[in-house]
């Protein structure tokens, strides 16, 4: 009679509180359906089914560390409540801004975009200025690098509305503490369009088929709120009045005024070297460079879910993120690409670089991610020493122009087998790849950097290690890949972010070394964008 009592009083108790968060663990066939949910919930809370009048998933996470595959939930029940449909994160008000001061933002990747949102709820009118095409013609042109080898250099998969992210995956993963500006980003994509599961999962995902989409909103949004935006427009010049940039110049000669947030992106060596030229102070920094590395998707799948059969019918495609320490150096992938597609992120002619991307359903046969190493300024060769700040940015480059030439001076890229790779032996034929341009067999182990690839082998190797099977012949390395972040940082000051020397100008985001993708390059802008605010009140 005690417990019996004790367990109406507790229903009671919960069903008197009409909404509730509860968290749970449950199985991917349960995870799949919000009525098996719903039933899961009620069972395990004695609740009755009928008092249940909707559930919304606030986040959503995988743990596959054990064999029994879970996903934890977040949810919250209407219990005998009307569901409502309010927001996860409210939407943004952006009013007009015709006729207000304005400023200038050169470059339209993430950075860029969110500067100008941010200038304009702040009540400042943005010019924003691109040296590429809007994102839907700049599709035409990265498509025709895959499919005839012709490269525009001013609209590829680095260059144009969206930046490198636009084209090359749409992942929304980030490691910065500042979850509310997390959230905000993620709120903002979602309100241009995204869907809202990029507010749930633990590693949200638009994918390279829908973010171009979102982009084209956001763009939407700066040009009905009287901001302006300039394609085919590229800055050659700041305009400088003594320690302040007053305005920019282009190529054609135009010249636009205002304090400028520099959102250049992490491809534009002609701005590094303008800079540079110009007597702007700039950094050396280091970066990562290595290949990129394709398995089949069911590899990956039977090794991250512990099962020959691979995810089944209620899993994703599965995801992977190593990291090791080889000679004091980190060897790491890098822009995990479940589901997804090789292609080559070149911006000059005569360089061939490759990078990853995947669309919204990661439904390829194909898992790909870069594999680099750490690099250092005191790492590279004494050759490089006469260039000063610019040395990593012209190693980085000349590994680019040894892996065109490698490849006959061409984009059917140089690849091995990764267990040859690995042991040191030529391969004499190459798996189908997603590569669409093509791959050959190159002996990446030997015209590679030895200080790359003899860490890139180590890592492998400790790799296999940890993720049995992972280490396969099935899987390959194709090279290379050398655009994992800046090559140099553009210095400012650590409180009011314009740069050391020169007021007006503010170095944003992953082009100016502060960022390291789609998300934290957005936070960055924002907080430009306060930074330059505050100057103009």
């Amino acid at each position: 009679m005690k417990f019996e009592l004790f367990s109406l009083i507790l229903q009671h108790i919960i069903l008197s509180i009409m909404i509730q968060e509860l968290q749970l663990r449950v199985n991917p066939r349960t995870a799949a359906s919000t009525g098996d949910i719903a039933r899961h919930l009620a069972k395990n809370n004695d609740i009755p089914i009928e008092h249940i009048q909707g559930l919304r998933i606030l986040k959503r996470s995988i743990d596959a560390r054990q064999r029994n595959v879970v996903v934890n939930l977040k949810v919250r029940v209407y219990i005998d409540e009307p569901m409502t449909q309010d927001y996860l994160v409210p939407p943004i008000e952006y009013k007009p801004v015709d006729g207000k001061r304005q400023a200038i933002v050169v470059g339209m990747g993430p950075g860029g975009l969110f500067a100008a949102l941010r200038l304009i709820e702040l009540g400042i009118k943005p010019i924003v200025l691109e040296r590429g095409k809007d994102v839907m013609n700049r599709r035409i042109d990265a498509s025709r690098i895959q499919r005839e080898g012709v490269i525009d250099p001013e609209s590829n998969y680095c260059y144009g509305e969206g930046g490198a992210g636009a084209y090359s995956d749409g992942k929304l993963y980030t490691r910065s503490k500042k979850r509310g500006s997390v959230d905000r980003v993620l709120g903002i994509f979602v309100q241009h369009g995204a869907r809202e599961d990029i507010l749930i999962d633990a590693h949200p995902h638009i994918g390279s088929d829908k973010l171009p989409g979102v982009i084209k909103a956001m763009r939407e949004t700066i040009l009905r709120c009287g901001g302006e935006v300039h394609f085919n427009t590229r800055v050659t010049r700041l305009i400088v009045d003594g320690d302040k940039v007053t305005g920019v110049e282009t190529a054609t000669g135009e010249g636009f005024e205002g304090p400028v947030v520099l959102a250049t992106g992490h491809s534009a060596r002609d701005v590094y070297q303008m800079l540079h030229e110009s007597g702007i102070a700039l950094e050396a920094k280091g970066i990562a460079v290595g290949v990129r590395l394709e398995h089949p998707q069911r590899i990956i799948d039977q090794i991250q879910y512990h099962s020959v059969l691979g995810r089944g019918e209620y899993l994703p495609a599965a995801e992977y993120n190593f990291v090791t320490q080889v000679d004091h150096r980190g060897v790491y992938s890098f822009c995990m690409c479940p589901g997804g597609f090789v292609v080559p992120a070149v911006s000059e002619a005569d360089g061939l670089v490759v990078n990853g991307m995947s669309p919204s359903n990661r439904g390829s046969h194909w898992a790909n991610s870069g594999m680099v190493v750490e690099l250092h300024p005191e790492d590279l060769p004494d050759q490089y020493k006469k260039y000063g700040v610019l040395a990593m940015m012209m190693f980085q480059r000349d590994m680019e122009r040894r892996a065109f030439a490698e490849a006959g001076n061409s984009l059917i890229a140089g690849a091995q087998r990764m267990k040859d790779f690995v042991d040191g032996k030529s391969s004499r034929n190459i798996p189908p790849s997603s590569y669409l341009p093509g791959v050959q067999p190159s002996r990446l182990d030997q015209w590679m950097p030895p200080f790359v690839a003899n860490r890139l082998r180590k890592g492998f190797r400790i790799f296999g290690k940890n993720a049995r099977g992972f280490l396969t012949n099935d899987a390959v390395v194709i090279g290379v890949e050398t655009r994992t972040s800046s090559p140099l940082r553009i210095p400012r000051d650590t409180t009011l972010l314009h740069h050391i020397t020169l007021q007006g100008l503010y170095p944003c985001g992953e082009g100016a070394g502060y960022a390291g993708g789609i998300v934290s390059s957005a936070i960055d802008g924002e907080r430009c964008a306060e930074a330059l605010a505050e100057t103009m009140h």
